[in-house]
Protein backbone atom coordinates (compact mmCIF):
# COMPACT_ATOMS: atom_id res chain seq x y z
CA UNK A 1 0.00 0.00 0.00
CA UNK A 2 1.44 3.31 -0.99
CA UNK A 3 1.55 6.31 1.38
CA UNK A 4 0.07 9.49 0.96
CA UNK A 5 2.07 12.32 -0.09
CA UNK A 6 3.02 15.07 2.25
CA UNK A 7 3.70 17.24 -0.35
CA UNK A 8 0.39 20.05 -0.61
CA UNK A 9 -0.91 20.22 -3.72
CA UNK A 10 -1.36 23.66 -5.86
CA UNK A 11 -4.00 26.02 -5.46
CA UNK A 12 -5.75 27.54 -8.42
CA UNK A 13 -4.41 31.21 -8.88
CA UNK A 14 -6.96 32.85 -11.71
CA UNK A 15 -9.33 33.74 -9.42
CA UNK A 16 -6.71 36.03 -7.43
CA UNK A 17 -5.21 37.19 -10.58
CA UNK A 18 -9.11 38.87 -12.02
CA UNK A 19 -9.19 40.11 -8.86
CA UNK A 20 -5.85 42.05 -8.54
CA UNK A 21 -6.72 42.91 -12.03
CA UNK A 22 -9.90 44.55 -11.02
CA UNK A 23 -8.62 45.79 -8.35
CA UNK A 24 -6.21 48.21 -10.13
CA UNK A 25 -8.97 49.11 -12.66
CA UNK A 26 -11.00 50.36 -9.87
CA UNK A 27 -7.52 52.15 -8.20
CA UNK A 28 -6.87 53.40 -11.88
CA UNK A 29 -10.82 54.71 -12.26
CA UNK A 30 -10.25 56.60 -9.13
CA UNK A 31 -7.06 58.09 -10.28
CA UNK A 32 -8.74 59.16 -13.20
CA UNK A 33 -11.56 60.82 -11.35
CA UNK A 34 -9.28 62.55 -8.94
CA UNK A 35 -7.23 64.13 -11.83
CA UNK A 36 -10.28 64.94 -13.65
CA UNK A 37 -11.77 66.83 -10.59
CA UNK A 38 -8.38 68.59 -9.84
CA UNK A 39 -8.60 69.37 -13.50
CA UNK A 40 -11.99 70.67 -13.80
CA UNK A 41 -11.58 72.77 -10.81
CA UNK A 42 -8.47 74.16 -12.09
CA UNK A 43 -10.22 75.31 -14.69
CA UNK A 44 -13.21 77.13 -12.72
CA UNK A 45 -10.30 78.53 -10.63
CA UNK A 46 -8.78 79.94 -14.13
CA UNK A 47 -12.13 80.95 -15.68
CA UNK A 48 -12.97 82.75 -12.90
CA UNK A 49 -9.25 84.75 -12.15
CA UNK A 50 -9.53 85.29 -16.14
CA UNK A 51 -13.31 87.07 -15.51
CA UNK A 52 -12.13 88.84 -12.80
CA UNK A 53 -9.22 90.18 -14.67
CA UNK A 54 -11.88 90.86 -17.45
CA UNK A 55 -13.89 92.95 -15.81
CA UNK A 56 -10.80 94.87 -14.12
CA UNK A 57 -9.67 95.92 -17.68
CA UNK A 58 -13.09 96.67 -18.89
CA UNK A 59 -13.17 99.10 -16.12
CA UNK A 60 -9.85 100.45 -16.65
CA UNK A 61 -11.50 101.12 -20.35
CA UNK A 62 -14.50 102.73 -18.29
CA UNK A 63 -12.44 105.20 -16.28
CA UNK A 64 -10.92 106.30 -19.87
CA UNK A 65 -13.41 106.55 -22.00
CA UNK A 66 -15.14 109.02 -19.06
CA UNK A 67 -12.47 111.17 -19.25
CA UNK A 68 -13.85 114.66 -21.09
CA UNK A 69 -10.29 115.15 -22.49
CA UNK A 70 -10.80 111.64 -24.86
CA UNK A 71 -11.83 111.82 -28.37
CA UNK A 72 -13.24 108.96 -29.95
CA UNK A 73 -10.25 108.54 -32.25
CA UNK A 74 -7.88 108.79 -29.07
CA UNK A 75 -5.73 105.59 -29.23
CA UNK A 76 -6.04 105.51 -25.58
CA UNK A 77 -8.97 103.77 -26.27
CA UNK A 78 -7.47 100.34 -27.22
CA UNK A 79 -4.82 99.14 -24.94
CA UNK A 80 -3.40 95.67 -25.14
CA UNK A 81 -0.81 94.24 -22.47
CA UNK A 82 1.07 91.87 -24.37
CA UNK A 83 0.91 89.03 -26.68
CA UNK A 84 -1.48 86.92 -24.53
CA UNK A 85 -4.30 89.93 -25.77
CA UNK A 86 -4.88 90.96 -22.35
CA UNK A 87 -6.28 94.75 -22.75
CA UNK A 88 -9.63 96.50 -23.14
CA UNK A 89 -11.41 98.49 -26.32
CA UNK A 90 -13.62 101.46 -26.01
CA UNK A 91 -16.26 102.95 -27.95
CA UNK A 92 -18.00 106.32 -27.48
CA UNK A 93 -21.36 106.42 -28.48
CA UNK A 94 -24.45 108.92 -28.89
CA UNK A 95 -27.28 107.54 -27.25
CA UNK A 96 -29.44 109.56 -29.61
CA UNK A 97 -28.21 106.97 -32.00
CA UNK A 98 -31.39 104.82 -30.35
CA UNK A 99 -34.95 105.96 -30.43
CA UNK A 100 -36.38 107.15 -26.97
CA UNK A 101 -39.40 105.07 -26.08
CA UNK A 102 -40.33 107.06 -23.21
CA UNK A 103 -40.33 110.59 -25.44
CA UNK A 104 -41.90 109.07 -28.31
CA UNK A 105 -44.89 107.25 -26.25
CA UNK A 106 -45.03 111.11 -24.27
CA UNK A 107 -45.13 113.49 -27.14
CA UNK A 108 -48.12 111.20 -28.70
CA UNK A 109 -46.16 109.82 -31.90
CA UNK A 110 -47.86 106.16 -32.36
CA UNK A 111 -47.27 106.78 -35.98
CA UNK A 112 -43.48 106.42 -35.60
CA UNK A 113 -43.61 103.34 -33.52
CA UNK A 114 -46.24 101.57 -35.55
CA UNK A 115 -44.12 102.13 -38.83
CA UNK A 116 -41.21 100.35 -37.31
CA UNK A 117 -42.89 97.60 -35.73
CA UNK A 118 -44.68 97.16 -40.06
CA UNK A 119 -41.33 97.44 -40.72
CA UNK A 120 -39.93 94.54 -38.51
CA UNK A 121 -42.72 92.22 -40.05
CA UNK A 122 -45.50 92.99 -37.52
CA UNK A 123 -48.94 92.86 -39.02
CA UNK A 124 -50.61 96.29 -39.14
CA UNK A 125 -53.39 95.75 -36.61
CA UNK A 126 -50.96 94.06 -34.61
CA UNK A 127 -48.27 97.10 -34.26
CA UNK A 128 -51.90 99.42 -33.55
CA UNK A 129 -53.04 97.04 -30.71
CA UNK A 130 -49.05 96.87 -29.39
CA UNK A 131 -48.57 100.54 -29.66
CA UNK A 132 -51.72 101.89 -27.49
CA UNK A 133 -50.73 98.73 -25.10
CA UNK A 134 -47.31 100.66 -24.42
CA UNK A 135 -49.09 104.12 -24.49
CA UNK A 136 -51.46 102.88 -21.45
CA UNK A 137 -49.19 101.57 -20.00
CA UNK A 138 -47.09 105.03 -19.20
CA UNK A 139 -50.20 107.60 -19.34
CA UNK A 140 -51.43 108.02 -15.94
CA UNK A 141 -55.45 106.87 -16.22
CA UNK A 142 -57.23 103.99 -16.67
CA UNK A 143 -58.62 104.87 -19.43
CA UNK A 144 -58.41 102.06 -22.56
CA UNK A 145 -56.92 103.50 -25.68
CA UNK A 146 -58.62 102.02 -28.64
CA UNK A 147 -56.70 98.99 -28.61
CA UNK A 148 -55.07 99.54 -25.59
CA UNK A 149 -54.95 97.68 -22.31
CA UNK A 150 -55.13 98.82 -18.82
CA UNK A 151 -55.65 97.32 -15.11
CA UNK A 152 -58.68 94.78 -16.28
CA UNK A 153 -57.25 93.53 -18.99
CA UNK A 154 -53.64 92.57 -16.36
CA UNK A 155 -56.22 91.65 -13.18
CA UNK A 156 -57.69 88.69 -16.09
CA UNK A 157 -54.19 87.01 -16.44
CA UNK A 158 -53.31 87.48 -12.22
CA UNK A 159 -51.08 90.25 -12.48
CA UNK A 160 -52.34 93.19 -9.98
CA UNK A 161 -51.23 96.78 -10.37
CA UNK A 162 -50.10 96.41 -13.61
CA UNK A 163 -49.75 98.89 -15.77
CA UNK A 164 -47.64 101.12 -13.83
CA UNK A 165 -48.97 104.39 -15.22
CA UNK A 166 -45.40 106.12 -15.67
CA UNK A 167 -42.94 105.85 -18.11
CA UNK A 168 -40.77 103.36 -18.18
CA UNK A 169 -37.31 103.01 -16.00
CA UNK A 170 -35.73 100.07 -17.73
CA UNK A 171 -36.03 98.31 -21.16
CA UNK A 172 -36.78 95.03 -19.11
CA UNK A 173 -39.87 96.65 -17.85
CA UNK A 174 -41.66 96.86 -21.53
CA UNK A 175 -41.54 93.11 -21.88
CA UNK A 176 -44.81 92.93 -19.60
CA UNK A 177 -46.72 95.26 -22.24
CA UNK A 178 -49.62 93.30 -23.92
CA UNK A 179 -47.82 92.68 -27.39
CA UNK A 180 -44.21 92.79 -26.42
CA UNK A 181 -43.89 88.98 -27.12
CA UNK A 182 -45.10 89.08 -30.86
CA UNK A 183 -42.35 91.90 -30.87
CA UNK A 184 -39.97 89.75 -29.48
CA UNK A 185 -40.40 87.11 -31.94
CA UNK A 186 -40.17 89.10 -34.96
CA UNK A 187 -37.09 90.90 -34.18
CA UNK A 188 -35.62 89.52 -30.77
CA UNK A 189 -32.56 92.28 -30.63
CA UNK A 190 -35.60 94.76 -30.72
CA UNK A 191 -34.09 96.77 -27.80
CA UNK A 192 -31.14 97.49 -29.42
CA UNK A 193 -33.14 100.06 -30.90
CA UNK A 194 -34.11 101.85 -28.33
CA UNK A 195 -33.30 103.96 -25.29
CA UNK A 196 -34.76 105.62 -22.05
CA UNK A 197 -31.50 107.86 -21.54
CA UNK A 198 -31.26 110.06 -23.93
CA UNK A 199 -32.44 113.66 -24.30
CA UNK A 200 -35.13 112.51 -26.94
CA UNK A 201 -34.45 112.74 -30.46
CA UNK A 202 -33.02 110.70 -32.49
CA UNK A 203 -29.52 111.66 -33.44
CA UNK A 204 -29.01 112.11 -37.46
CA UNK A 205 -25.13 111.91 -37.05
CA UNK A 206 -25.18 108.77 -35.26
CA UNK A 207 -28.18 106.73 -36.30
CA UNK A 208 -28.44 103.52 -38.07
CA UNK A 209 -30.06 104.17 -41.61
CA UNK A 210 -33.43 101.91 -40.51
CA UNK A 211 -34.11 104.25 -37.64
CA UNK A 212 -33.40 107.27 -40.00
CA UNK A 213 -35.79 105.88 -42.24
CA UNK A 214 -38.54 105.37 -39.72
CA UNK A 215 -37.63 108.55 -38.01
CA UNK A 216 -37.87 110.81 -41.20
CA UNK A 217 -40.21 108.77 -43.04
CA UNK A 218 -38.25 108.43 -46.36
CA UNK A 219 -36.74 105.28 -47.93
CA UNK A 220 -34.08 103.30 -46.93
CA UNK A 221 -31.56 103.49 -49.43
CA UNK A 222 -32.32 107.72 -48.96
CA UNK A 223 -31.31 107.27 -45.13
CA UNK A 224 -28.55 104.94 -45.99
CA UNK A 225 -27.05 107.81 -48.54
CA UNK A 226 -27.59 110.43 -45.54
CA UNK A 227 -25.58 107.76 -43.07
CA UNK A 228 -23.20 107.22 -45.80
CA UNK A 229 -22.24 111.15 -46.41
CA UNK A 230 -21.59 111.42 -42.21
CA UNK A 231 -19.04 108.23 -42.89
CA UNK A 232 -17.17 109.63 -45.28
CA UNK A 233 -15.68 107.86 -48.26
CA UNK A 234 -14.13 104.72 -45.56
CA UNK A 235 -17.93 104.07 -44.74
CA UNK A 236 -16.06 104.06 -40.83
CA UNK A 237 -17.15 105.94 -37.84
CA UNK A 238 -14.22 108.09 -35.86
CA UNK A 239 -12.40 108.23 -38.90
CA UNK A 240 -10.45 111.11 -39.82
CA UNK A 241 -12.95 112.17 -43.31
CA UNK A 242 -15.85 111.63 -41.18
CA UNK A 243 -18.40 115.08 -42.13
CA UNK A 244 -21.02 115.94 -39.04
CA UNK A 245 -23.86 117.56 -40.09
CA UNK A 246 -24.59 120.77 -38.33
CA UNK A 247 -27.61 121.73 -39.80
CA UNK A 248 -30.45 120.04 -39.74
CA UNK A 249 -32.74 121.70 -42.69
CA UNK A 250 -29.81 120.40 -44.90
CA UNK A 251 -30.46 116.92 -43.86
CA UNK A 252 -34.18 117.14 -44.17
CA UNK A 253 -33.64 118.30 -48.09
CA UNK A 254 -30.74 115.62 -48.34
CA UNK A 255 -33.71 113.38 -46.99
CA UNK A 256 -36.29 114.98 -49.20
CA UNK A 257 -38.95 115.20 -46.36
CA UNK A 258 -41.70 117.15 -48.31
CA UNK A 259 -42.63 120.47 -46.34
CA UNK A 260 -45.80 119.22 -45.31
CA UNK A 261 -44.31 116.79 -43.06
CA UNK A 262 -41.20 118.56 -41.61
CA UNK A 263 -43.30 119.58 -38.61
CA UNK A 264 -43.94 116.15 -37.77
CA UNK A 265 -40.31 114.93 -38.29
CA UNK A 266 -38.40 117.92 -37.10
CA UNK A 267 -39.28 116.83 -33.43
CA UNK A 268 -37.79 113.77 -33.75
CA UNK A 269 -34.23 114.38 -34.83
CA UNK A 270 -31.22 116.56 -33.56
CA UNK A 271 -27.54 116.83 -34.50
CA UNK A 272 -26.21 117.25 -31.18
CA UNK A 273 -27.33 115.32 -28.08
CA UNK A 274 -25.43 115.30 -24.50
CA UNK A 275 -25.73 111.51 -23.65
CA UNK A 276 -22.91 109.54 -23.80
CA UNK A 277 -22.64 105.89 -24.52
CA UNK A 278 -19.70 104.08 -23.26
CA UNK A 279 -18.65 100.74 -24.06
CA UNK A 280 -15.70 98.95 -22.81
CA UNK A 281 -14.52 95.14 -23.42
CA UNK A 282 -12.26 93.41 -21.05
CA UNK A 283 -10.48 90.25 -22.52
CA UNK A 284 -8.31 87.89 -20.38
CA UNK A 285 -7.68 84.42 -21.80
CA UNK A 286 -10.75 83.03 -23.19
CA UNK A 287 -12.89 85.45 -20.70
CA UNK A 288 -14.73 88.85 -21.95
CA UNK A 289 -16.73 90.94 -20.13
CA UNK A 290 -18.42 94.39 -21.11
CA UNK A 291 -18.99 97.39 -19.01
CA UNK A 292 -21.57 100.11 -20.39
CA UNK A 293 -21.80 103.33 -18.75
CA UNK A 294 -24.28 106.16 -19.81
CA UNK A 295 -23.46 109.52 -19.01
CA UNK A 296 -25.33 112.96 -19.41
CA UNK A 297 -22.80 115.96 -20.36
CA UNK A 298 -19.77 114.01 -19.92
CA UNK A 299 -17.62 116.90 -20.79
CA UNK A 300 -18.95 118.96 -18.90
CA UNK A 301 -20.76 117.92 -15.17
CA UNK A 302 -21.27 114.69 -15.58
CA UNK A 303 -24.34 112.56 -14.52
CA UNK A 304 -24.21 108.86 -14.58
CA UNK A 305 -27.49 107.38 -15.75
CA UNK A 306 -26.78 104.06 -16.00
CA UNK A 307 -24.17 101.12 -15.49
CA UNK A 308 -24.57 97.47 -16.28
CA UNK A 309 -21.95 94.85 -17.19
CA UNK A 310 -22.41 91.79 -19.44
CA UNK A 311 -20.42 88.53 -20.15
CA UNK A 312 -19.47 88.28 -23.44
CA UNK A 313 -18.87 84.69 -26.01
Amino acid sequence: MRGKSIIPKAKPCGSALVLVFWIVAILGLAVFAAVRIVAFDLEVVSSQVQGSRAKHFAEMGIAIGANPAVERDDPLLKGTLDESGEGYSVQLRSEANRLNLNAILLRDDKSLLRSLFVDWGMKLDDAEDTVDALADWIDQDDEVALNGAESNYYKNLGRLNQPFNRPFYNLGEVRLVRGIELLERLNPDWQEAFTLWSSGALDVNEAAPELLAAAAEVSYDRAAAVIDAVLGPDRLRDTEDDVRFNDLEEVLDLLNVPDIMRPIVTPRLTLNDTTTRIESTGRSGSAARKVTLIVRNRTGRPAILDKFEEVLP
